[in-house]
This record gives structure tokens, C-alpha cells and sequence, in this order.
């Protein structure tokens, strides 16, 4: 069934768009009339952040979707992490949101789209994932206050929140045992997939969502 071109016309910078899911972001929005800018740049550095929007400016002279997909999993109990650990997990998940939003929010049109990638995991408090699920939960926050910040352009600003996405990533260090578990955690009875955290995103950039705002939409199969 082919994709209604919704965003003809538009243009949406995808960050992380190299990893499964921002790939599968950014042709979504491509197919869905999308022009789409992804751009190796280090999303935790002010410099290489400015350096990727002024770019994409000088490209296409018009910004009217971002989505914040770039993101690193940092996992273990907060007694065996590092100050590295840290570190990582902030400049990347919290700093990189920020930053790209700061350089996106003078650019965006008016009536223009911002997505960040959240995670499910912010619900579920599970061993281990206390420092990344802070991070996601701190720009689910952000999220909330730029839409309360650019609305008044109507500029809707939402996360997205995903389950268990079946990615190289997520199965790396996972026991089959472990992945059929949370794969049992669904109603629909599978992992997500890449797709799936597409089409979401698109529903968010479509002409008719412009009614929703400062909202988190959790795309796990009903895990929670």
C-alpha cells in the first residue's frame, strides 16, 4: 500500500539517522514527500551541532521537521557505572536534544514538527536501566516545555517512547530467554520494529496532528 505524501514540500532533519530506527525514520518521511537531511555530525558537540543545522540551512533554506532519534544505551546497576558512564549518557541523550533544539527552534517554519526519542523504559523502573531511563525521562520534560515555548508559532513538540525494539543493538548481550520475555510482554505477542517507531513519528508530522503537543506517545505493543 503506497504512502500518502503528506510532507511535499517539507523538510525534516533526522540525527542518528545511520542507526536501524533513524534509518527507518528518515525514508518514512522520505516516502512520505519528505526532503531529508542526515548528517554524520557528534550531536554531544555545540560546534558540530551548529555546524549540522547552518548546513542543512544552506541546503534547503527551510527547516520544518526535527526529530531527535540520536541516542546511546547505557546500561548497568548505578553502583557498577562510571563517571564516564555518565558522562556519555548525558552529553548524547540529554545534551544532544538540547542543543539540536536550540539550533532548530529559530529555523523551524511556523506549524512545524519536533519528535524526540524517549523510551518505555521511563515506565518501568527495571534494574539496570536507571541511568539511561533517566535521561530519556529528562527530555520527555524538555519535550513538554518547548511545546509550551513555541506553540504559540504552532509548532507542535512531542516524544516518542518505544518498547522493545528488535535492532542489532537491542539483542546485543541478551539471552534468548530474555528477548522471548519481553517479547512476551506485549498483547500483540512480538518485538517492535524499526517500522513500527516510523510510522509513529510520521502520524506526529502529518498535517492533521497539529493538535497534538507536549504529549509522550508510547509505541510498545501495550508493554505499559
Amino acid at each position: 500500500m503506497s504512502i500518502v505524501r503528506h510532507l511535499q514540500g517539507r523538510v525534516a532533519l533526522v540525527t542518528g539517522g545511520g542507526g536501524e530506527i533513524g534509518a527507518a525514520t528518515a525514508a518514512h518521511l522520505a516516502a512520505m514527500g519528505a526532503a531529508v537531511v542526515v548528517i554524520a555530525a557528534d550531536i554531544a558537540d555545540p560546534a558540530a551541532v551548529h555546524r549540522l543545522f547552518s548546513t542543512a540551512w544552506a541546503e534547503f533554506g527551510q527547516l520544518d521537521i526535527l526529530v531527535n532519534n540520536a541516542g546511546v544505551g547505557v546500561f548497568g546497576p548505578l553502583t557498577a557505572l562510571t563517571d564516564e558512564d555518565f558522562e556519555r549518557a548525558v552529553a548524547v541523550n540529554l545534551r544532544g536534544v538540547f542543543l539540536a533544539c536550540r539550533q532548530a527552534a529559530p529555523r523551524l517554519a511556523d506549524g512545524g514538527r519536533v519528535i524526540t526519542l524517549s523510551s518505555s523504559a521511563t515506565a518501568l523502573t527495571l534494574p539496570g536501566y536507571g541511568l539511561y531511563s533517566a535521561t530519556k525521562a529528562a527530555v520527555e520534560v524538555l519535550s513538554r516545555t518547548l511545546a509550551h515555548e513555541l506553540g504559540g508559532r504552532g509548532i507542535t513538540v512531542n516524544a516518542v517512547a518505544p518498547g522493545p525494539i528488535d535492532t542489532a543493538a537491542f539483542r546485543h548481550g541478551k539471552t534468548a530467554e530474555q528477548i522471548d520475555r519481553l517479547r512476551k510482554m506485549s498483547p500483540l505477542g512480538r518485538l517492535g520494529t524499526p517500522t513500527d517507531v516510523a510510522g509513529a513519528v510520521g502520524l506526529l508530522c502529518q498535517p492533521g496532528a497539529g493538535w497534538i503537543t507536549g504529549q509522550t506517545i508510547r509505541v510498545n505493543g501495550g508493554q505499559a
